[in-house]
C-alpha cells in the first residue's frame, strides 16, 4: 500500500505531524516499534496503577504564553481535559523549598526572599524578560519553528518592537551565564539558575543558549504547567483517535529498519519482518544517531553528514524510578512536581526531579497511596554489563533513589508499596532513548537551534521532527516540530497549512482538582460511560496473557476505549474479524487467561466490551 506520508516513530512529535496531516485529508500511516503510542509521553500500569513513562508536567495548554498544545488541539477540534497546577513547581535548594508561582510578581518575592542582596535585581531581570518575551512570543504567535519561519512575517514583528527583537536575536550565539552576569554578582544565585538550566534542558548555564534560557525562566510562569488528566496516556491517545478517525493507519510494534530510495529519493520503508510500505513523503521522528547510523545507507549521504551526527552530544544518560507509596509518607505541602538539588555546586547524581501527579489526580491510584516518578541523571557505566552484573547494579541504583527520596520524604523507605527502575538501557529499549539520553542531543551552544536537524532534509521527500530537530527538548517543542514538519507537506501537496486565527474555538478544558474518578467521562451517556470504565480496567501488559495471538490485539481494542476512541477500536475489531472471534468461545478464554482474573480473580470484561464495539454504539 502506498502513503501520502508515512511517520516514522509515535512520539508526540510524529503523532502530532500525523493527525494535522490526517486532519487535512492526507492518507497517513505512523509506524512505531513499541506496542502503544506516546514515546516518552506515554503511560504503563502495574496491578491497577498507573504510571508516566517519562513526561509528567507539560506546558504549552495556557492561554497565554508559548501554548502549543492547546493551538494543536484547536486544530484538530478535538476536546482534552487538562489539569492545571496551582504552582509550577517546588526547587530544594540548599535547605529551602522554593516554590515557583504562575503569578510572576509574586515568585519574585519568593526568589528575593532567599536571595535578598541581589532583590531588586531579580525583580528587573524577570520584567525585562517578560517585556520582551510578551513583545516576540505572545503578541503574535506563530507556531512554526525558526528555519521554516516566514521573513515577511518575521520583518513585521520586528517593525513592531525593534528593541525587543533585537534584544532577542542577540541571545541567539551568547551563553545563559552571560546573560545572568548583566544583573547578577551573588555566586549563590547562579548555582540556583544553573540547576534550572539543567533540570530544564540538561546544561549548564555555560551550555545553554540565552536565547533558550531567556524563553524558559518566562514562559512557565506566564503559561503555567498541567497534567493530561487521567494520566499522560491521554495526550498521544487523543492523537492517535484523530489519526485513525480521519483514516490514518497505526503501524504498532513494527520496526522501520531501513528507508528506501529511489532515484536518490526517500519513497518508503522497509520494516524488520522484510515489508515494504512505500510513501510520497516521509517524516522522520527519531534521534539523529539512528537517521544517519542506523535508516539511511551511507550510499545515500556523504561521510560529512554521518560523522556530524555522530559527533551530535548528548544529553546525559538517566535513570528513573517508579514507585508506589503510602498516601501519608508525602506531606500535605507536597507540590506535584519537587526538584530535589543536594548539591549545589555542581550536577550529580543526588539532582532528581521528583513527579507526584496523584497529588492533583486522584483517578492514577488508589486513595491510600501516591505514585512517584523520580527521573535523574546516571554516570554509571551500563552498556557492557553481563544479566548478572547488571541486575545486581540495577538494584543499587534503586536502593540510592530509595535513599535519597528517604531524605526528603521521611518513611519513604517504609511506606513504599512498590518500585521499580529503568536504566538507561531500559529507556533506550522501551523509548528509543540512545543510551538512556532522555532528551536528545544537547540543546547547548555550537550544536542549538539552527546547528540540529531541520524540518526540510537534504532531500525533498524527508522531513523530520523531535528533540533532535532545531526546537529541541520538551513536549511543546516536540510538538511545534511536528506542526512545523506537517504544514511542510501540507505546502508540498498545495493543501492549507495550519495558522493561528485569533477566532479559534477552544478545545482545552481545564478541569477541577482533584481530578476524580467520578469526574472522568461524565460527559458520556451511564450506557457507554459502563463500557470505557470496563476498558480502561485492562492492564496494557507488555505481553498479554488474555491471548498470546498478536492478530487478536484485546490490548489495543481496551487502550483505545480508554482514551475515547472508539473509531479506532472499531477498526481494529473489524481488522481482526473479531465478530466472528465473539461466538467462537474464544473471547471466554481470553477472560479466563486475563492477568486480573489469574491475581484477584477479576478478569477485565472483554466479551462485553468487544460485543458493544462490534455494534457500534458508541
Amino acid at each position: 500500500m502506498r502513503y501520502d506520508a508515512i511517520v516514522i516513530g509515535a512520539g508526540i512529535s510524529g503523532l502530532t505531524a500525523a493527525a494535522l496531516l490526517a486532519k487535512r485529508g492526507v492518507k497517513v500511516a505512523v509506524i512505531d516499534k513499541n506496542y502503544q503510542p506516546g514515546g516518552s509521553c506515554g503511560a504503563f500500569k502495574r496491578d491497577g496503577i498507573l504510571f508516566d513513562q517519562g513526561a509528567s508536567m507539560l506546558f504549552g495548554f495556557g492561554t497565554k504564553g508559548f501554548n502549543a498544545h492547546r493551538f494543536v488541539f484547536n486544530c484538530l477540534e478535538e476536546p482534552i481535559d487538562i489539569i492545571k497546577h496551582d504552582f509550577l513547581y517546588c526547587v530544594n535548594f540548599q535547605g529551602q523549598r522554593i516554590k515557583f508561582w504562575a503569578d510572576i510578581d509574586r515568585f519574585i518575592e519568593e526568589l528575593g526572599a532567599v536571595f535578598p542582596s541581589e532583590k531588586d535585581q531579580i525583580k528587573r531581570f524577570y520584567k525585562d524578560l517578560e517585556t520582551m518575551y510578551r513583545h516576540v512570543m505572545m503578541e503574535h504567535p506563530n507556531y512554526t519553528t525558526p528555519d521554516e519561519m516566514d521573513p515577511k512575517r518575521s520583518l513585521k514583528n520586528l517593525v513592531r518592537h525593534p528593541v525587543s527583537y533585537a534584544k532577542f536575536l542577540s541571545y541567539m550565539n551568547r551563553s545563559a551565564r552571560s546573560l545572568l552576569e548583566k544583573y547578577f554578582s551573588n555566586p549563590e544565585i547562579f548555582k540556583f539558575y544553573n540547576k534550572l538550566t539543567s533540570t530544564y534542558c540538561y546544561t549548564t548555564l555555560e551550555e545553554s543558549p540565552a536565547i533558550l534560557a531567556a524563553v524558559m525562566f518566562v514562559d512557565n510562569h506566564l503559561g503555567g504547567s498541567y497534567y493530561p488528566a487521567g494520566s499522560t496516556l491521554f495526550l498521544p491517545g487523543k492523537l492517535e483517535k484523530i489519526i485513525e478517525e480521519n483514516g490514518g493507519a497505526m503501524f504498532m510494534e513494527e520496526e522501520v529498519m531501513k528507508i528506501l530510495f529511489e532515484k536518490e529519493l526517500p519513497t518508503g520503508v522497509e520494516l524488520r519482518s522484510g515489508e515494504k510500505i512505500l510513501g510520497e513523503n516521509l517524516i522522520y521522528s527519531g534521534t539523529v544517531w539512528d537517521l544517519y547510523g542506523k535508516l539511511i545507507e551511507s550510499s545515500h549521504t556523504t561521510d560529512p553528514w554521518i560523522q556530524w551526527a555522530a559527533d551530535q552530544i548528548p544529553t546525559y544518560p538517566s535513570v528513573v524510578l517508579y514507585a508506589y507509596v503510602d498516601a501519608q509518607v508525602i506531606p500535605e505541602d507536597t507540590l506535584p512536581v519537587e526538584m530535589l538539588a543536594e548539591n549545589p555546586d555542581q550536577l550529580d547524581e543526588s539532582e532528581v526531579t521528583v513527579y507526584i501527579p496523584s497529588i492533583d489526580d486522584h483517578t492514577l491510584c488508589k486513595k491510600d497511596g501516591h505514585v512517584i516518578v523520580a527521573i535523574g541523571p546516571s554516570f554509571e557505566s551500563w552498556d557492557k554489563d553481563d544479566a548478572a552484573a547488571y541486575g545486581v547494579k540495577k538494584e543499587k541504583e534503586k536502593d540510592r533513589l530509595i535513599e535519597l527520596l528517604e531524605r526528603r520524604f521521611p518513611g519513604f523507605e517504609n511506606g513504599l508499596q512498590y518500585a521499580e527502575l529503568a536504566t538507561p538501557r531500559t529507556l533506550q529499549r522501551y523509548l528509543n532513548k540512545s543510551k538512556g539520553a532522555v532528551a536528545g542531543p544537547k540543546q547547548m551552544l555550537s550544536q542549538h537551534m539552527l546547528h540540529r536537524l531541520h524540518t526540510r532534509s537534504e532531500w525533498s521527500t524527508l522531513f523530520c521532527c523531535g528533540e533532535s530537530t532545531v526546537m529541541g527538548t520538551g513536549t511543546p517543542a516536540v510538538t511545534v516540530s511536528g506542526l512545523s514538519a506537517a504544514n511542510a507537506v501540507l505546502n508540498k501537496l498545495g493543501k492549507e497549512p495550519f495558522v493561528y486565527k485569533k477566532d479559534m474555538k477552544n478545545y482545552v478544558r481545564i478541569v477541577n482538582k482533584p481530578f476524580t474518578a467520578e469526574a472522568q467521562y461524565s460527559g458520556f451517556p451511564d450506557p457507554v460511560r459502563e463500557i470505557i470504565d470496563k476498558a480502561s480496567a485492562c492492564q496494557f501488559c507488555e505481553e498479554p496473557s488474555c491471548s498470546r495471538d498478536k492478530t487478536l490485539d484485546i490490548r489495543g481494542i481496551m487502550r483505545r476505549i480508554t482514551v475515547e476512541n472508539f473509531s479506532g477500536a472499531q477498526r481494529i475489531a473489524e481488522k481482526m474479524g473479531i465478530a466472528e472471534v465473539v461466538t467462537s468461545g474464544v473471547l471466554a478464554e481470553c477472560e479466563r487467561n486475563c492477568i486480573q482474573n489469574i491475581r484477584h480473580g477479576m478478569p477485565v470484561e472483554i466479551r462485553t466490551v468487544i460485543r458493544y464495539v462490534i455494534e457500534g454504539q458508541q
